[in-house]
C-alpha cells in the first residue's frame, strides 16, 4: 500500500491508499513519540487495524475472483486436448492446436468433441450441458452440429471441424466470462472519480481539524491525534471493493445458471430497464417449427412445390426454412441445386432452382414485391387464427402455394410475464409475422401488446420511438437475423445456442434456451446494483 501511494505521489495523483498510507503511516509515527513520553496517546493498533481491515477487505475480493477463475477454468478444462485425425485410411492422434478446418475426425465413445464441427457419419448421443445447461444427451446423426466440450455417448462419429480454437462456442463462453470481468462498468468509473476526489478532500479536513485544535489552544499531540483520527475513520475501503467483487460474484453466479454475459455494463442497466419487446418465433416460441398445412394454387406437382421450397430454404439459416426441408426430407424429396440465393432479414429468401426464379417470404414483403395474394386470404385468415406462422411462395412472380408453420410457445412463457408486470416492467411483442398470426401467441404468453408486420427497420424505429419518450428498453431475440434490432436496445439477450452473430451481438445469452431465466438475469442485476450502491 505504501509502494503503491509513493508511486501515485510520484505521478501527481491520489487514491484510496493514498488515505491508508497516510492515514496508518502518521498513527505509527506519532505513536512512537508515545514510547518516550508515556502521556503521549498510542494508535499503535489504530494504525495496524486499519491495514488489517483494507488486506481483509481485499482478500475477500480476490476470494470472489479466484470463484469467478474456477468457474472459467471448468469451462477451459472442458476442451479435448488431443484428437484423432483421419487423413484417408491413416489415423494419427494430434494436439487440438494441429487441427484445421475442414479436416475429419473420429469420436469414439465416451470421448470429448475436441472443436466445433458437423457429423460426417455415425448415431451417437451427445451430453452438451456446457453450452446448452440440459443434461439431457442429444442424439446426433449426419448433417447435426457438435459443439467444443461436449462429451460423446456410446456411439462412434465422423465429425469435420467447422470451427476451431478462439471460434469455438466454448472458447467464446469464455472469452465473454473474462470480457465482463475485465470491463469497467459506469457506476465503477463514478466511484473512482468520486475516490479521486475524495482522498485529497480528507486530507484537507484533517489539515483543517489539525489548524482548528491549534488555533483553539489545544496542544499540538492532541491536535495531532484529531487530525489522524479523521484520516483513519475517513478511509471509504467500500468503494474501492464493492464493484469489482459484485460484477465477479455476479458474472459466476449469472454463469452457473448458464446465462453469460458479454458485457459488464448491462449488469448495470438491466436494472433499470421498464420495457420488453419479444420477437416471436424462436424466442416466445420453441423454435421446433413443423408444417401444419400446405395449399397449391398452381398447377405444378404438390411434391415438386415442397421441393422448390426447401431447395431455396435448405440456405437458410432461419428455423422457419429448416422446418420446410425437414418437411421435404420426411417426404424423401431431393434437394435441388440453386443460384442466386438472397436472404432479406425477417422478410423472406429467392433464389434460382431449375431455371425458376422462386420466393418464399411473408405477407407485408410480398405486397412489395406486388404480389397479388388475395386469392388465398381466406384459408391464410384461418390458419393464422391458430397462431400459425404463413409463408408464401411465389414462382416467376406469380403466388403458387402457401405454407404453414405451427410452433408451440415456450415452456414458462406466461409465469415470465405475471413476473415482469409485478415488476412494473411494460411487455411487448415486434415481429414480422402479421397481427392474426401474432395474437394468439401475444394472449397465450399474457403479452401487453402487438407490433406486428415489422421489419428489422420499422423494429428499430420502434425502439427509437420509445427510448426518446425516456424507455429504457430490452430487446429478447433468437439472435437469428435479429442483430440490429438488439444492437438499437438498451439491453439486448438471446433465447438459444450462444453461437455466431448472437455472441457480437448480445449483452446476454440464455444458452439454455429458458425463457425463465430472464427474470433471474433481472433479479441478479437488481441485486448486483443494489451492491454497488
Amino acid at each position: 500500500m505504501f509502494k503503491k501511494s509513493w508511486r501515485q505521489a510520484q505521478q501527481g495523483t491520489m487514491n484510496m491508499d493514498t488515505l491508508i498510507a497516510i492515514g496508518a503511516g502518521s498513527a505509527y509515527i506519532g505513536s512512537l513519540l508515545s514510547i518516550f513520553d508515556v502521556r503521549r496517546h498510542a494508535y499503535f493498533d489504530a494504525a495496524t487495524a486499519i491495514i488489517g481491515f483494507v488486506q481483509l477487505g481485499r482478500y475477500l475480493e480476490e476470494l470472489a475472483k479466484s470463484k469467478m477463475v474456477h468457474e472459467v477454468e471448468d469451462l477451459v478444462n472442458m476442451q479435448a486436448q488431443n484428437a484423432s485425425l483421419l487423413q484417408g485410411d491413416n489415423e494419427s492422434l494430434v494436439s487440438i492446436d494441429k487441427i484445421q478446418i475442414g479436416d475429419v475426425l473420429l469420436i469414439r465413445p465416451g470421448e470429448r468433441i475436441p472443436v466445433d464441427g458437423i457429423v460426417l457419419s455415425g448415431l451417437s448421443s451427445v451430453n452438451e450441458s456446457m453450452v446448452t445447461g440440459s443434461n439431457t444427451p442429444c442424439i446426433k446423426e449426419k448433417g447435426h452440429k457438435l459443439f467444443d466440450g461436449g462429451i460423446n455417448g456410446s456411439g462412434v462419429l465422423h465429425m469435420q471441424a467447422t470451427a476451431i480454437g478462439k471460434d469455438t462456442v466454448l472458447a467464446g463462453l469464455v472469452h465473454m466470462i473474462d470480457q465482463t470481468q475485465s470491463s469497467k462498468l459506469q457506476i465503477q468509473k463514478t466511484v473512482d472519480i468520486f475516490s479521486a476526489r475524495l482522498t485529497p478532500a480528507i486530507m484537507f479536513l484533517s489539515a483543517l481539524t489539525f489548524g482548528g485544535w491549534v488555533v483553539r489552544g489545544e496542544q499540538v499531540a492532541h491536535a495531532f491525534a484529531n487530525a489522524i483520527s479523521v484520516l483513519l475513520i475517513s478511509c471509504p475501503c467500500a468503494l474501492g471493493l464493492a464493484t469489482p467483487a459484485a460484477t465477479s460474484v455476479s458474472s459466476g453466479q449469472a454463469a452457473k445458471r448458464k446465462v453469460y454475459i458479454r458485457n459488464g455494463n448491462a449488469l448495470e442497466q438491466m436494472a433499470t430497464i421498464d420495457t420488453i419487446i419479444f420477437d416471436k418465433t424462436g424466442t416466445l416460441t420453441d423454435g421446433h417449427a413443423k408444417v401444419a398445412s400446405f395449399l397449391n394454387i398452381s398447377g405444378l406437382d404438390d411434391d415438386y412445390i415442397v421441393q422448390l421450397a426447401a431447395s431455396v430454404e435448405h440456405n437458410s439459416e432461419h428455423l422457419l426454412g429448416k422446418a420446410i426441408v425437414e418437411y421435404a426430407r420426411s417426404l424423401e424429396l431431393v434437394i435441388l441445386p440453386t443460384a442466386k440465393f438472397h436472404s432479406i432479414p425477417d422478410q423472406g429468401v429467392r433464389a434460382e432452382v431449375d431455371t425458376l426464379e422462386v420466393l418464399l417470404g411473408n405477407e407485408s414483403w410480398l405486397e412489395q414485391q406486388d404480389i397479388d395474394v388475395a386469392v388465398i386470404q381466406d384459408t391464410a385468415k384461418q390458419w393464422a387464427k391458430l397462431g400459425d406462422t404463413l409463408i408464401y411462395l411465389v414462382i416467376d412472380n406469380k403466388l403458387a402455394a402457401l405454407f404453414s408453420l405451427r410452433d408451440h410457445i415456450r415452456k414458462g412463457a406466461r409465469e415470465l410475464m405475471d413476473y415482469l408486470h409485478s415488476q412494473g416492467i411494460e411487455t411487448l411483442m415486434a415481429t414480422s409475422d402479421t397481427k392474426a398470426s401474432a395474437l394468439p401467441i401475444a394472449d397465450l404468453a399474457g403479452i401487453d401488446s402487438v407490433t406486428a408486420n415489422a421489419s428489422p427497420a420499422r423494429k428499430i424505429k420502434f425502439i427509437r420511438d420509445l427510448q426518446t419518450k425516456g424507455r429504457v428498453v430490452a430487446m429478447i431475440g433468437d439472435g437469428i437475423n435479429d442483430a440490429p434490432v438488439l444492437a438499437a436496445a438498451n439491453v439486448s439477450l438471446v433465447v438459444g445456442n450462444a453461437v455466431g452473430i448472437a455472441v457480437e451481438t448480445a449483452d446476454y445469452i440464455l444458452v439454455d434456451s429458458d425463457i425463465r431465466k430472464v427474470a433471474e438475469v433481472l433479479d441478479i442485476s437488481k441485486q448486483t446494483l443494489s451492491v454497488f450502491r
